[in-house]
């Protein structure tokens, strides 16, 4: 039983960029990230281009879909932006997979001191194991169907639509 975990980008992997002043990409936290945890379940580490959840496009999210269609494993956690995670989560769920999918993200940066991104990581990966097969949004304790979440930005948390 392995795990495949994929990264999109999204507030988690962002990094201060102290000559610019913004937050921005460069390589994925979640190598150091899955080290600190000590995940013992294997899995296996896919890193899609890191964007913005509010760049990504129609042609990004195909891009995922198609990840999960090609991942042998049916257990799979995708780290990806809060900003679109819910129209992420609506084109895997429409595809109706045979497979476990749990979507989550960090609404601090994992860089940043006080992030929530190593608890909903680690959530994920529980969630992964243990929910049916579908598609799910895992954020600050919580499981969402992929079809009853969004995200309240005036309190910046997910909730049940």
């Amino acid at each position: 039983m392995t795990l495949r975990i994929i990264a999109t980008g999204g507030t988690l992997d962002k990094q201060y960029n102290e000559i610019t002043g913004e937050l921005g990409f460069a390589d994925s936290h979640l190598p150091q990230m899955l080290t600190q945890a000590r995940i013992t379940l294997p899995y296996s580490l896919e890193v899609l281009p890191l964007l913005d959840s509010l760049d990504m496009q129609d042609a990004d999210r195909l891009l995922v879909l198609s990840a999960c269609r090609q991942a042998d494993e049916t257990m799979i956690v995708i780290t990806h932006g809060t900003d679109t995670l819910p129209e992420t989560a609506s084109v895997l769920g429409k595809a109706a997979l045979e497979k476990t999918i749990v979507l989550t993200g960090a609404m601090i940066p994992h860089s940043f001191g006080e992030s929530d991104a190593m608890f909903n990581l680690g959530f994920a990966c529980a969630a992964a194991q243990t929910l049916p097969h579908g598609v799910f949004v895992a954020m600050n304790g919580q499981i969402f169907r992929w079809d009853g979440v969004r995200k309240n930005r005036a309190a910046g948390q997910f909730e049940a639509d």
